[in-house]
């Protein structure tokens, strides 16, 4: 006799819980990773709407596509070091941003800073004695490479001399002459060549003020960027040019006619629509967590969560940029103190001092495990140089006081990246990727039949690659060259494989596990160009 709907039912949801329980699958707090609300009323409103999140499209993300600039290391930190006038302040930043396992610093480099005067005039007469402009950032470059840091320069802020009307539309507005800005961001670019890893172009030029006090026009953002992306490339060809960091705008701010503030699904579309996506290698974008935790996945487009950018990511896929990744260039929760006398109280949401160090190591994590076309996350912000701010909402963003006190936050973070493991995550990394650790005689080729221009070889018996990944299934894409090599899963037995430039599944299994892989070369040579990292 058949079996009843209900007793089929019964055996799959028996057969799912024994295959859960041999995965190791255990929810910590299954409605908090689900929800990002932490309060039981809120929680069960949310479930509700997760249980609609079926019924709505799914960003298209393409998570196996090969991604370029993803695979750095993905710790980066705001910090405000051109503002610092005691030289001692600016080493401490650095030293302490260092210390907490932080690896990029996300710098302003003022246009208005630095050629202040006039065209082609790189003399700060500002205050006696007069010096160098480039003098203080001469300074912040060196600290970054005294402590291992790479720099992502924000090149914004242009001077009242490069626009007619002066300061009149705000001290943000573009210049007239866009080849002045081009010319700026190339003596830069020449300057520091080697030196500064990412320059972004501009900063949220999606709202107001930032393209200054006027209309936003994602047309003439375009024409800008695009200038300085040639530019750039002609002063340091390996420099990476991020575009300006897109604000979070769910709605509209209009002016008379036009636009002051505009969505920035729509900003970016119209870029692409301008000619964007010849100029520039990776987006740049701000993702707070605003008013739930990093774990919540409810999907709706006009809701502010931190999964935002995933459909920014389906946008990137349909302009045919799904080779490309997405940065974020302000990433934290704003733990503001209950006084509703501080200006703009409660615009960003509200977190105790300990949510803000919980949900920040969440947030790397998130954009870690599910979301392989994301790289480099930088916290918003380390310190201001005074507490002058104090009575504005954003300056409770700081991991650290004026003083150089740590707020629970740095040590958060501080703890949680210490003892981090480098994974691949389900996905297609590239041969540079942070976690992979190469031991022995290894070259960068420039190969047009790469995946993304390049692979990682080795020549000479003994050379090995090592790494961790969490997963199904690994798949090893090799370069075009012959070799054999001897792979060790965690501690089995090795076994030799030979590699004939073919994709090669090095490991399979029923379920998503963590693993350590050992790859040695036996003889020939061994190209590695990507991992792919499968979870279905």
């Amino acid at each position: 006799m058949p079996a009843s709907p209900f007793l089929r039912l019964l055996v799959f949801l028996l057969l799912a819980a024994c295959l859960l329980a041999s995965c190791h699958w255990a929810p910590r707090h299954p409605a908090f990773e689900w929800t990002g609300e932490e309060d039981p009323f809120k929680q069960a409103y949310a479930l509700l709407l997760l249980a609609g999140n079926p019924f709505h499209a799914r960003p298209r993300t393409l998570p196996y596509e090969p991604v370029a600039y993803a695979g750095f290391n993905p710790f980066g930190i705001n910090v405000f070091l051109e503002q610092e006038v005691e030289l001692w302040k600016r080493e401490r930043t650095v030293q302490m941003v260092a210390g907490a396992g932080f690896r990029w610093l996300r710098q302003s480099f003022p246009w208005e800073d630095i050629e202040i005067h006039g065209k082609g005039d790189f003399e700060d007469r500002r205050n006696v004695p007069y010096r160098s402009a480039w003098e203080k950032y001469d300074h912040i470059v060196s600290l970054a490479e005294q402590y291992g840091m790479d720099i992502i320069a924000v090149l914004s802020n242009p001077p009242a001399w490069s626009r007619a009307d002066g300061d009149a539309r705000g001290t943000f507005a573009p210049p007239d002459n866009l080849e002045d800005y081009g010319d700026f961001v190339y003596t830069v670019a020449s300057r520091y060549r080697g030196r500064i890893r990412a320059y972004q172009v501009w900063n949220e030029p999606n709202i107001y003020p930032e393209w200054g006090e006027q209309p936003v026009d994602p047309a003439g953002y375009t024409r800008l960027l695009c200038t300085a992306y040639r530019r750039i490339k002609e002063a340091d060809p390996e420099a990476i040019v991020l575009t300006g960091a897109l604000a979070q705008t769910v709605g509209y701010d209009f002016g008379p006619g036009a636009w002051t503030g505009m969505n920035e699904f729509v900003f970016l579309q119209r870029m692409y629509d301008a000619g964007a996506a010849a100029c520039f290698d990776v987006l740049s974008v701000n993702d707070y967590i605003l008013w739930s935790a990093p774990t919540d996945r409810r999907m709706r487009p006009w809701a502010v969560t931190y999964a935002r950018p995933v459909y920014l990511r389906d946008l990137m896929v349909a302009n045919g940029d799904a080779h490309k990744s997405i940065w974020f260039a302000e990433m934290n929760s704003n733990a503001i103190p209950d006084d509703p006398t501080i200006q703009h109280f409660g615009a960003y949401g509200q977190v105790t001092p300990e949510q803000q160090a919980r949900y920040a190591p969440l947030a790397y994590e998130r954009a870690m495990r599910e979301w392989p076309w994301v790289g480099v996350i930088n916290f918003w912000f380390f310190r201001r140089p005074s507490d002058v701010e104090r009575d504005q909402a954003w300056y409770y963003f700081r991991m650290v006081e004026p003083d150089f006190t740590p707020l629970p936050v740095y040590y958060a973070m501080r703890d949680y990246i210490a003892g981090l493991t480098p994974t691949l995550y389900p996905g297609t990394h590239q041969e540079d990727h942070w976690a992979l650790d190469y031991s022995g005689d290894w070259e960068t080729v420039r190969h047009p039949a790469a995946m993304l221009g390049a692979y990682r070889r080795a020549s000479a018996p003994g050379a090995t690659v090592s790494f961790v990944f969490e997963g199904r299934v690994l798949i090893l894409t090799p370069g075009p060259e012959v070799g054999e090599i001897e792979v060790q899963i965690d501690e089995g037995t090795s076994r030799r494989v030979e590699v004939r430039g073919e994709p090669l599944r090095l490991f399979s299994s029923l379920c998503r596990e963590t693993h350590r892989v050992r790859i040695t070369l036996v003889e020939g040579r061994l190209a590695v160009d990507s991992w792919t990292v499968r979870a279905d």
